[in-house]
């Protein structure tokens, strides 16, 4: 078995390997990659990828993140494309073709079918003499010096650069498009990501009663409010208007000044809501996003979320619901 410190040290190589290649990349940009963004966006038609093996994969994800981004695409098997798939290809489409050798028998029967049929074809490839490259009109060069595999066989390096590539198209697409995050969330309605760009804070405080006393409400009424809304929280108004909020925890310090306190508490005529209640809660609006809420609970250090409307109470929310929509 090897050593602990080879295995790791084998793997921060593998990364500081692939990461070096990345950087070559980028110095490896041109005209070609601004043309091959730019006929993407006037293109009427989707963009489609294939490849064979690895490249195959890669091209899978490339697809998943266009579609995800506002650029319409699919994915074509090159060796299922010349045996009866190349009808999925139409007049406006875009083409593709990711192959590190540019050679494979595959993409070599496959490129001329898609020079016959008068769509773009891009070649992304590591090969810039191969048939791949001088047959596309546009080529986007991945060349790698290495691969991170000790044989320089698998497909390591140049998968990663390969991905590289189509995560740069993507982020030029979107940005070119002025894609926001209102837009991402239209393509994300699900999980807990969708969730971060649509979830309100009104949509979870809808869920939840909103245990509210008067100002000069006594203490046995306010823990019954509080019991009965099972947020561990009341909040406390005057004339409809929010001046307070009474924790759990607010009783429990109470409790912990003694024997005196607690047979106060007990009694519980000695004390009203206004005593006892935090002046000025923290509030926010019941339109902003659940995110946004993650973010002030963990400024404020605090549990509860006071929805307010003109100053009225209008929800509340506790971390926990926060935790279970998985925001937190």
């Amino acid at each position: 078995m090897s050593e602990y410190k080879d295995i790791l040290q084998i793997g921060r190589d593998t990364i500081l390997l692939e990461s070096q290649s990345l950087k070559k990349l980028s110095d490896l940009l041109g005209d070609n990659f601004v043309n091959v963004v730019n006929h993407i966006l006037v293109s009427d038609g989707r963009v489609v990828v294939t490849g064979i093996g690895k490249s195959a994969i890669i091209g899978q994800k490339i697809v998943a993140t266009f579609n995800s981004t506002g650029t319409p695409a699919l994915f074509m098997h090159a060796a299922d494309a010349i045996h009866g798939d190349l009808g999925m290809i139409q007049q406006d489409d875009v083409v593709i073709c990711i192959s590190k050798s540019g050679t494979s028998p595959e993409i070599i029967a496959l490129v001329p079918s898609i020079a016959n049929g008068g769509n773009m074809l891009v070649g992304i490839t590591g090969n810039m003499n191969s048939f791949l490259a001088k047959n596309s009109n546009y080529v986007l060069d991945t060349t790698v010096d290495l691969e991170a595999c000790p044989n320089n066989l698998a497909p390591t390096t140049s998968t990663t650069a390969q991905l590289a590539m189509g995560d740069a198209l993507a982020v030029a697409l979107i940005k070119c498009r002025n894609f926001k995050s209102e837009d991402f969330a239209k393509y994300h309605p699900g999980g807990a990501l969708g969730k971060k760009l649509y979830l309100t804070l009104n949509d979870l405080a809808n869920k939840n009663a909103l245990p509210s006393v008067d100002q000069d409400e006594i203490l046995p009424r306010c823990i019954l409010a509080m019991t009965n809304g099972r947020m561990g929280a009341v909040v406390v108004t005057s004339d409809s208007e929010l001046v307070g909020i009474i924790t759990d925890g607010d009783l429990r310090r109470m409790l912990e000044q003694g024997a005196a306190m607690v047979s106060k508490v007990l009694t519980g005529s000695h004390f009203k809501a206004k005593e006892i209640m935090t002046s000025n809660p923290q509030t926010m609006n019941g339109n902003r996003l659940a995110i946004d809420g993650v973010k002030f609970l963990k400024e404020k250090k605090i549990n509860h979320i006071i929805l307010v409307e003109n100053s009225r109470p209008t929800g509340m929310i506790h971390i926990q619901d926060l935790i279970k929509e998985g925001l937190l």
